[in-house]
């Protein structure tokens, strides 16, 4: 319970430093949703293009505009960051409210036309801190907060232990899940690919929350798709998706 509280305190502390965005003063949103994009020096041009292409083509997905207008509000507010260097993960396109297909579409394009942003490697901890602070000071009125961490290798630098940063994002009301890129045979412990199971163990937690692996590069749109649509209609992890498998990670609440 004192490190819970430590925790919090620690937390409200850290928020100071993000103003909050113009225009968002108590507005209501199903969901509030942070996008965290690995942008480390292990990902080249090409990838990292794959990757970008995949998270705007996700935003933009009618699958996606629908999972957003049959919430109760119809609303959702999305931030876009990029993570790497330890202490330096970047809000790239900061809070965007998105209600429909323009304004999806209008995302989509910010999120493509944004400079890359100099990252090295690979702090998760320092971005889901970084994700938690920009959700507390987003300025509108969400039922429910979540940081989305996509990447392909664990926490090697963060000044923030994955660990500790989950947990204090956990204590404040929100949600982490991942999207682990998988592109070796390399298993874990548990005989499934180490990288889920590393992220389940060390960088999601909170009501619900999932690991969602793409086999490779190239299945990282179809993955992200899938993750978005169940993080924004607030369905269970083990829910079949039409044409995809479900989340290799189990539901984790911590």
């Amino acid at each position: 319970m004192i490190a819970i509280s430590c925790r919090r305190i620690l937390f409200a502390v850290l928020l100071a430093v993000f103003p909050v965005p113009p225009g968002f003063a108590q507005t209501p949103v199903d969901t509030a949703l942070v996008l965290a994009a690995d942008a480390s020096g292990s990902i080249d041009e090409a990838e990292f293009r794959l990757q970008r292409e995949g998270i705007a083509a996700a935003v933009a997905n009618p699958r996606v505009v629908q999972a957003i207008l049959g919430g109760p509000i119809g609303r959702i507010a999305v931030a876009y960051v990029e993570w790497g260097s330890p202490g330096r993960p970047e809000t790239v396109v900061d809070w965007t409210l998105v209600g429909d297909r323009a304004s999806a579409s209008a995302l989509a394009g910010a999120i493509l036309a944004a400079p890359r942003s100099l990252q090295s490697y690979n702090a998760i901890g320092d971005a889901i801190d970084h994700a938690g602070r920009l959700l507390a000071n987003c300025g509108c009125q969400p039922t429910r907060r979540v940081i989305d961490i996509s990447g392909d290798n664990a926490d090697m630098r963060a000044t923030v232990p994955a660990p500790a940063a989950r947990d204090a994002a956990v204590a404040a009301g929100i949600t982490v899940n991942a999207l682990a890129v998988v592109e070796n045979g390399r298993t874990g412990p548990g005989g499934r690919p180490w990288l889920v199971e590393y992220y389940e163990r060390d960088v999601i937690g909170g009501p619900g929350a999932f690991v969602m692996a793409a086999s490779d590069r190239a299945d990282f749109a179809r993955a992200m798709l899938d993750k978005m649509v169940l993080e924004i209609a607030g369905w269970p992890p083990g829910t079949i998706l039409a044409g995809a498998p479900a989340p290799l990670g189990a539901a984790r609440a911590r």
